[in-house]
């Protein structure tokens, strides 16, 4: 009898020590299977409209292109290119020869008006004396009163003729307009210019702006965008630009707009001619994070992100939502820089679920 208890109470031993062995073995995996894996992703905010960058020349806001006022034979060219001028400063000479001829002219003509007139004059007065006095009749004191008249008018004509020969050798001189530097020349000694022809371009140093190619795709964004300008000589210094000018129609080679920005910071380090990078940025500012629409959790209480700690602790934090497009949300504000969100199954999960980390690239 005792033998037989013995065997009956062993395989019993065995078998409990097994099924206890076992439910220790369980505990691990089923809390292993209870950590979801979720696909999630870093928040970065970034600015609602990436910067664009392009490459800016220097040019000056006023160019001009002198020319002689009259036609001539050019006798000296005084200044180069690149030279710095001042306001009346001489620049070039016409041969001032036929000019003076031409002067002459119109004095001796001045000086046979003055003569004609003075005895046409006097006649007047003479005849008029006699009307008074019934020798001569009213015809004839008409006669004499026309060509009185007839005189004055040609004394006038020789006067102004003497001005504008006096004028056309002040012409014969170009002189500098403002206080500038020599951009061009576009005259040498000796070669013969009509009245007007470009012969030196100054440009004025008061006012410098940024000359940059805008493609098409562009165009609107550049007209309320926020611009800076750095010079590759100077790539540690920054100026501001404002948009001045943009041409109403496209290059017929490139297919870009001229664009002209004001730079009212320019100083002594910006020279004439030299190469930035001019950079637009959104005016307003707004950084915003994009992430996939399959992120947003929303139950009626607002949109909502599923956040990750580093430990796999959920927590469900509100945000505020910018605007939506096709495939993905501008987060505005609600989770901070570098946080990561579940982007995957958001409707799946409870807060305070553990999960496991499976990180997705932007």
């Amino acid at each position: 009898m005792r033998m037989n208890s013995s065997a009956a109470v062993f395989p019993a031993l065995v078998v409990l020590g097994l099924s206890l062995a076992g439910c220790g073995d369980k505990k691990p995996d089923e809390k292993k299977a209870a950590e979801r894996p979720v696909a999630t992703m870093r928040v970065h905010y970034a600015p609602i409209s990436p910067e664009r960058s392009f490459v800016a020349i220097v040019r000056p806001r006023i160019e001009s292109d002198l020319g002689f006022r009259v036609p001539g034979k050019v006798a000296k060219r005084l200044v180069d290119t690149g030279q710095a001028v001042v306001a009346g400063q001489l620049l070039a000479i016409l041969d001032e020869t036929d000019l003076r001829l031409q002067r002459e002219q119109a004095e001796a003509e001045l000086r046979s008006a003055t003569r004609t007139m003075a005895q046409v004059e006097a006649d007047e007065q003479r005849q008029t004396e006699l009307r008074q006095k019934g020798f001569v009749s009213e015809a004839v004191l008409d006669r004499i009163r026309a060509a009185a008249e007839e005189a004055r008018g040609r004394k006038a004509r020789a006067e102004r003729s003497v001005e504008l020969a006096r004028n056309a050798i002040d012409y014969a001189a170009l002189k500098a307009d403002a206080t500038g530097v020599v951009t061009a020349t576009m005259v040498e000694a000796g070669q013969v210019v009509a009245a007007g022809q470009p012969a030196i371009r100054v440009a004025r140093l008061e006012e410098k702006e940024a000359v940059v190619a805008i493609p098409e795709s562009q165009i609107d964004r550049v007209k309320s965008s926020v611009a800076w300008l750095v010079l590759w000589s100077r790539p540690s210094k920054g100026y501001r630009a404002t948009l001045r000018e943009l041409s109403p129609s496209a290059d017929a080679a490139t297919r870009t707009y001229n664009a002209r920005f004001s730079l009212s910071e320019a100083d002594a380090d910006m020279q004439l001619g030299m190469t930035g990078t001019l950079t637009l940025a959104d005016s307003r500012g707004e950084r915003v994070a994009k992430l996939p629409l399959s992120a947003l959790y929303n139950q009626g209480a607002g949109p909502s992100l599923w956040v990750v700690d580093d430990k796999g602790a959920l927590r469900l934090t509100p945000v505020e939502v910018s605007s939506y497009e096709s495939s993905s949300v501008l987060i505005r504000s609600g989770v901070e820089e570098g946080a990561r969100v579940v982007t995957l199954g958001v409707q799946k999960l409870d807060a305070g679920q553990r999960v496991r980390i499976v990180e997705q690239g932007q």
